[in-house]
């Protein structure tokens, strides 16, 4: 099954806004073996829309609009919907009754343009929103599905899961697809590739589907066969034998994350954590937070972004300063070390380097990261360079410390 998504505004085309809609539906469609053959982003005007429903790709079964659904009038889509349809809008009673209670529920008077959210075009089936006022529409025409949904990125998400997810599957019968995912961190995706190139032709062979999926500092695996769960025993066995190849690159599978999993091991072990950033700047502790319950092995963090913050919060040599540099093992060393014994946890993570676009000297390029682990039995330090992209250089060191803290815990057990 393919499918068409037509993303209607303004402010996507002007850059105001990124059009992360797109990309959420383009991962969910897959996950259920829909390929997306088009994104067309359009501007809010009848002649765009009507352009875009007019010049569907051949290939598409359904399309799926987002934006324009709002109560304002440059939301302007039911009428064309309407327009191309052949058909006018009504008042939907249940749709109506929901709205009003909304407003009732916030302690809000509801005007004429919200009560007009309860209008759609006779001759759609209403999708209902729980989680705002504009409803969801699917439509049939030309044997294709059309769908249009609110652009607000939480209700578009909400009504996809519930009312749209199961009518496509069964729509287009497409209950037989079935995908793992399996998550590896700090190896590139062309090293990870050849590395796994015999691995990779027996996976083929078998009639899988493989796609590599990288993002800075992580890359995931997924197979999917087309014949359902039946085949779930021997893609468990294909990935476990990834897992016995690259161990302390593998941390998990699906949709969990590096902070997700390091959190999960440190509860089981009823270890704590803490970190002393440079580089980072805090990020490394924001991700670990970002886990509910983080507060239970998480003590806290020190950000030492200036040399003479390393030198008074953790006791970081002045000699070694000006004779190593900030961005050295013996900094990060000394870092860890104080850090742990400081915030008084099990491991402390530390984080120093030159993230860019400035910084570097003949011998120290921008990229060049130093992270330090220590735990109650010693520390140690790793060198990485990542690069010459600031944002990927943090996230990349961020993704890197807490693989290492995961595959020592793990070695450990």
């Amino acid at each position: 099954m393919k499918v068409e998504l037509i993303s209607i505004g303004d402010e996507l085309l002007l850059g105001q806004t990124v059009n992360t809609n797109a990309a959420w539906l383009g991962k969910n469609l897959s996950l259920i073996g829909v390929d997306v053959v088009r994104v067309n982003t359009i501007s809010d005007t009848s002649f765009s829309i009507l352009k875009a429903l007019n010049e569907v790709h051949n290939d598409a079964s359904c399309v799926i609009i987002t934006g324009g659904l709002g109560p304002t009038k440059d939301d302007i889509t039911k009428q064309v919907l309407c327009e191309f349809f052949n058909t006018e809008l009504y008042i939907h009673e249940p749709t109506l009754i929901r709205v009003t209670s909304h407003f009732k529920s916030l302690g809000k008077s509801m005007l004429e343009m919200n009560r007009l959210q309860a209008s759609v075009p006779k001759n759609c089936e209403v999708l209902n929103n729980n989680y705002g006022t504009a409803s969801g529409m699917w439509f049939e025409k030309f044997n294709k599905v059309f769908i249009s949904l609110p652009g607000v990125p939480y209700e578009m998400k909400g009504i996809f899961k519930d009312e749209i997810l199961h009518r496509i599957k069964k729509r287009f019968n497409l209950s037989s697809i079935y995908h793992k995912t399996i998550l590896t961190q700090g190896i590139g995706e062309s090293f990870l590739a050849e590395m796994l190139t015999e691995w990779e032709e027996k996976i083929r062979k078998k009639g899988f589907g493989l796609a590599y999926l990288p993002s800075p500092g992580v890359v995931k695996l997924r197979i999917t066969s087309k014949n359902g769960e039946k085949d779930k025993e021997l893609i468990d066995q294909y990935f476990q034998e990834i897992e016995n190849m690259i161990p302390e690159s593998a941390f998990g599978y699906g949709e969990t994350t590096l902070p997700h999993v390091v959190g999960d091991i440190l509860t089981k072990q009823k270890k704590t954590l803490g970190t002393v950033e440079s580089c980072t700047s805090g990020i490394l502790a924001n991700k670990i937070t970002s886990v509910p319950g983080a507060s239970a092995y998480f003590m806290g963090s020190l950000l030492t972004y200036s040399n003479q913050l390393k030198r008074s919060l953790v006791s970081v040599s002045e000699k070694d300063l000006k004779t190593k540099g900030a961005v050295s093992k013996e900094v990060a060393i000394q870092m860890a070390f104080k850090g742990r014994e400081i915030l008084n946890v099990d491991y402390c993570i530390s984080t120093t380097g030159i993230a860019g676009p400035g910084g570097a000297t003949d011998t120290k390029p921008v990229g060049l990261v130093w992270i330090g682990l220590a735990t109650r039995n010693g520390v140690s330090a790793k060198k990485f360079n990542f690069g010459d992209n600031r944002q990927r250089n943090m996230l990349r060191t961020t993704w890197s410390a807490l693989n290492w803290l995961r595959y020592l815990i793990k070695s450990e057990l």
